[in-house]
């Protein structure tokens, strides 16, 4: 199993109904194949009354694992399902790396 697809099934347990899990690492100065810069757009009803950062660390607990291991870095667009309508489906696009992307 990749990462990203355990990453995927993790991410499960806040029953998302918007749940995508983007590999960026090709983006970065990594090996080829690599899995350790990822995107993570969620839209979930158990973020519904909470700041940003207990979204965050709803998150982080949940992939506490590959953390502490091989994920290097880690976005989170982290919406309730009123704030990803108002923002018309649409997550920021990453920004270019700054380390010696190819």
């Amino acid at each position: 199993m990749t990462l990203k697809t355990q990453i995927e099934h993790k991410l499960e347990a806040l029953a998302p109904s918007v749940r995508d899990v983007e590999n960026e690492s090709h983006r970065h100065n990594v090996p080829p194949n690599s899995e350790t810069h990822f995107k993570v757009t969620l839209v979930s009803e158990q973020f519904d009354g909470l700041m940003p950062v207990k979204r965050h660390q709803q998150v982080y607990k949940l992939l506490a694992d590959e953390l502490a291991g091989p994920v290097h870095a880690l976005a989170l667009h982290l919406y309730t399902p009123a704030e990803w309508e108002a923002r018309n489906a649409r997550r920021p696009d990453s920004p270019d790396c700054r380390g010696g992307g190819k």
